[in-house]
């Protein structure tokens, strides 16, 4: 998928929502767990349910590699549907992967090419060398950890140093071959340093987590961070995907994305008319 398409997407859809498949075995509909492949039967329920409104999905590959070689199927079932089903839609893989040479390009080899996601989260900590290997592949995004929703970003990311780290991973990161395919993550919870991301990277899209459970507010992080393209994926995934653990799961979730939606769309109408 190219950036054209996924802001043509935003703007058919009314939406710039991502929904986060974290599928833990222990918070799904009891029912299912009778199903041949419960992971399976609960995304694609919660994918049926919510495509209308969604633009991205991003499935966080560790709580699909917990359950072994189950799990992992069960994660090549998800994207394949969601390519056949629904090719409209960008699909990121939670991955954080991060390493040189070679390495890196097996990573994106088989996210890229044999898993066919659109994009792939990775940590900057090693450089240039460990995050150019992923940008080779054309109409493919690497979504570079920038700053982060979680606490622990102020023992690296932000601090007294000026610039900060979060902002020197942007400025260097602008010079590295085929930087046009970087998106970046930035945490809803950090929006007093949205402002300053956007200044570094304001033609980037960026990778919004937070949004709901973690208590990040929308029109905040929109007041901050949104361009004339919008530039926006604001991500949500227990408060979509958990929000009943009856047999109404994916109505539930679809309502909850509503709600999403809904207040995106304002955003939106405000904006473009």
């Amino acid at each position: 998928m190219t950036q054209q398409q996924l802001t043509q997407a935003i703007r058919d859809k009314s939406s710039f929502l991502c929904i986060g498949l974290d599928v833990d075995l222990d918070k799904i509909p009891p029912h299912l767990l009778q199903e041949e492949d419960p992971i399976f039967a609960f995304n694609k329920a919660i994918i049926d349910a919510t495509h209308h409104l969604a633009v991205a999905y991003k499935p966080n590959t560790a709580f699909y590699e917990s359950y072994g070689t189950k799990g992992w199927q069960a994660l090549e079932k998800t994207i394949d549907y969601l390519n056949e089903s629904y090719p409209e839609v960008f699909t990121i893989a939670d991955a954080k992967r991060g390493d040189i040479g070679n390495t890196s390009t097996r990573y994106a080899k088989a996210f890229f090419e044999q898993m066919g996601f659109d994009a792939l989260t990775i940590a900057p900590y090693m450089g240039r060398d460990s995050i150019e290997p992923f940008l080779e592949f054309e109409d493919k995004f690497v979504i570079l950890l920038a700053l982060t929703s979680n606490p622990g970003a102020f023992d690296f990311q932000v601090g007294e140093a000026t610039p900060n780290l979060f902002e020197q991973v942007l400025h260097t990161a602008q010079t590295y071959k085929n930087q046009q395919r970087l998106m970046y993550v930035v945490g809803a919870t950090k929006t007093e340093y949205l402002s300053r991301v956007r200044n570094i990277v304001p033609d980037s899209f960026l990778l919004v987590p937070g949004v709901g459970a973690q208590g990040g507010n929308l029109r905040e992080v929109c007041d901050h961070a949104m361009n004339d393209q919008v530039g926006l994926i604001i991500n949500s995934s227990r408060g979509i995907i958990y929000a009943s653990g009856g047999a109404d799961f994916a109505q539930a979730a679809a309502a909850e994305a509503q709600k999403l939606q809904a207040q995106m769309k304002e955003i939106l109408s405000n904006r473009w008319g």
